[in-house]
């Protein structure tokens, strides 16, 4: 029997304003169930590939990157707002909606010449992980692919993340 993810994904509408339809991946992590099965999936689709690290965006990312690079045998590499890293660090600025956001990783962290998967819990705009791969591939990573458990096409994150292939656990094609 197949896994339904989407039975495990809270729908909100109206959040985080009128009209804008929320998929809350919180729900994912309170069934034991669906969030093994989500770590599970992501081994199977990787532990082929050739990926030398994972880095993942703040916060929930690191929820769902975490037991995944333990699985795998490699390191996690954190993706963080700007201020929250004590090292010396990469940072790269992106704009929001209706304004502008920052992003750091620590320089040290970031392995040159390695393979690292990019990942998020939700990939809607592409907007935070086009600045995260930005900031990988200034410290001289290559991101080969972008992972999210949640995938939300019809805001044209493709566009936005091209060439590097995306692959989600769900897709949502509208709200």
């Amino acid at each position: 029997m197949a896994f339904n993810l989407d039975d495990y994904i809270r729908k909100v509408p109206d959040f985080p304003k009128k009209g804008v339809l929320f998929y809350d991946i919180t729900s994912i992590l309170a069934a034991p169930e669906a969030f093994s099965y989500c770590i599970e999936a992501m081994v199977d689709i990787y532990e082929k590939k050739d990926i030398n690290a994972v880095a993942a965006i703040e916060a929930r990312g690191f929820l769902f990157a975490a037991p995944f690079a333990v699985r795998m045998g490699i390191p996690l590499i954190l993706i963080r707002k700007k201020g929250k890293l004590p090292g010396v660090t990469l940072s790269k600025k992106y704009d929001l909606e209706y304004a502008q956001a920052e992003i750091e990783i620590h320089k040290e962290d970031v392995p040159a010449g390695k393979r690292v998967l990019l990942l998020d819990d939700l990939v809607a705009t592409g907007g935070t992980l086009n600045a995260a791969r930005g900031l990988l591939q200034a410290g001289g990573a290559i991101v080969p692919e972008i992972f999210g458990v949640v995938g939300l096409p019809f805001l044209d994150y493709e566009k936005v993340l091209s060439p590097t292939p995306i692959t989600t656990l769900i897709r949502y094609h509208g709200e």
